[in-house]
């Protein structure tokens, strides 16, 4: 007598399920992309403020980089944490296109170079907006939680960036 063979399969079309168990990544792939842009965008900041610190004429510009430098820096470190809690990879650096603003920035002096900052700072904050909205709508618990924590901070420094920039025309 042949006994009948039931097989079951399940398939595991859901991203944050199969990447939990490969073990990749814990988060679904926009959380991953939140992440990695969050934290590049993290590093080109404090970077480009570094730069901003000695090289900044206005006050304001200068006082601002100091801000950037002092909260992305804290931003970045609660960024790396979920980065590490959820399995992401990647560098913690600015990519190739924000290190070449970086560097066309060192290139400037004077006003010329506050301007140029401040513009800089105005454009990313602006981009970090909008990722941190869609943050907040991840499917991940802990991506949700980051975004809400750090956007009131980023819409702070945006809203500021644009007050130096305005008064610097």
């Amino acid at each position: 007598m042949l006994f009948p063979v039931l097989v079951l399969v399940q398939s595991c079309d859901d991203p944050l399920t199969a990447n939990k168990y490969n073990n990749e990544t814990a988060v679904d792939t926009p959380g991953h992309d939140f992440i990695k842009e969050a934290i590049e965008g993290s590093s080109t900041e404090i970077k480009a403020s570094e730069v901003a610190e000695s090289k900044a004429t206005n006050p304001r510009v200068r006082a601002f980089a100091k801000m950037m430098v002092t909260d992305h820096t804290a931003a970045l470190e609660k960024l790396k944490k979920l980065k590490a809690k959820e399995l992401v990879k990647g560098p913690d650096q600015p990519d190739q296109q924000d290190q070449k603003m970086i560097d066309s920035l060192s290139a400037l002096s004077g006003d010329q170079f506050d301007k140029a900052y401040m513009q800089a700072m105005v454009t990313g904050h602006e981009k970090a907006v909008d990722l941190f909205k869609e943050g907040e709508e991840d499917r991940t618990n802990a991506v949700q939680t980051c975004a809400r924590d750090l956007l009131p901070k980023i819409k702070d420094h945006l809203h500021s960036g644009k007050s130096i920039l305005a008064s610097l025309k």
